[in-house]
């Protein structure tokens, strides 16, 4: 089920103003969630990747809830997370995609030896708790980036002019993810390209629960196999990866996503969600 936003009032200098005010309400909600969400978990003493996670859901769910609420019938749908059968399908289909595109990523180096898996003696003493956690993490954080990204505003610009709005709002995304540990200018870039093809996956659905499925499903696949994920060491397996290339394929510190392997991953995303997308 797509999101049906409703038309703005008035034409010409009053639906500018109108789209100017929702918009504006919007990034004002998102900016000061941004800052505020943060300090109140770090205050809590919540580690970092719960801290992130969590922050990016807070802000991304106030300044969505407050701004359909205000402008909107205040429900869920009219911001992309309408639920139904046909979202569930979206989801887990973005899901098995994110995660296939990062088997792949990881698959092909062990395969030609160019990686291996070695024994990683900072990993967790309770992988599978420590698992469901990271995964519950990560699903808050893949929701709330989307929503703080992809959510009403960049809907309502979006319907008036894609290109102009997933391109740039793919930008700011990248550059959102420059203060990540281990950040690189490789990693910088392959971030815009997924801020992209997640503003592309909600284009073509019209819905959030495609471009979350794809977000969730590549960032829980990457620590299960032992990589790195955005500069972050998890240690979820008792296994961590171990290259025998370069940064341009491994990444380095940073993780498989600031690879050539992932630009190589994203492009592939691209064209499945292109022709399968409103599936």
């Amino acid at each position: 089920m797509s999101a049906e936003l409703p038309d703005l009032p008035g034409n010409g200098a009053a639906n500018k103003l109108a789209l100017l005010q929702r918009v504006g309400l919007f990034v004002l909600l998102a900016l000061l969630g941004y800052v505020a969400f943060p300090v109140l978990f770090q205050a809590a003493q919540a580690g970092l990747l719960v801290t992130s996670a969590l922050s990016s859901f807070a802000a991304g769910g106030v300044a969505n809830a407050i701004s359909v609420r205000i402008f909107e019938r205040g429900r869920w749908s009219d911001f992309g997370l309408g639920w139904s059968p046909v979202a569930g399908r979206r989801f887990l289909w973005g899901l098995g995609l994110g995660a296939a595109a990062a088997a792949l990523v990881i698959g092909f180096p062990l395969i030609f030896r160019v990686a291996k898996m070695e024994s990683a003696p900072e990993s967790a003493r309770h992988p599978w708790a420590a698992f469901a956690f990271v995964a519950a993490a990560l699903l808050f954080g893949a929701a709330g980036e989307e929503m703080l990204f992809h959510g009403y505003a960049f809907q309502l610009l979006a319907r008036r002019s894609a290109f102009a709005t997933i391109l740039p709002v793919g930008v700011v995304f990248g550059l959102a993810h420059l203060g990540n540990q281990n950040a690189t200018a490789m990693g910088a870039m392959n971030t815009v390209a997924w801020g992209i093809l997640l503003g592309f996956a909600w284009w073509r659905t019209q819905s959030l629960w495609l471009p979350i499925g794809l977000h969730f499903g590549w960032n829980v696949a990457l620590p299960l196999l032992g990589a790195n994920l955005s500069g972050f060491t998890m240690g979820l397996t008792g296994y961590a990866l171990h290259w025998s290339v370069g940064n341009l394929w491994s990444g380095g510190d940073y993780g498989p996503e600031g690879s050539l392997s992932t630009t190589l991953a994203v492009m592939l995303l691209f064209w499945v969600v292109a022709k399968t997308g409103r599936a």
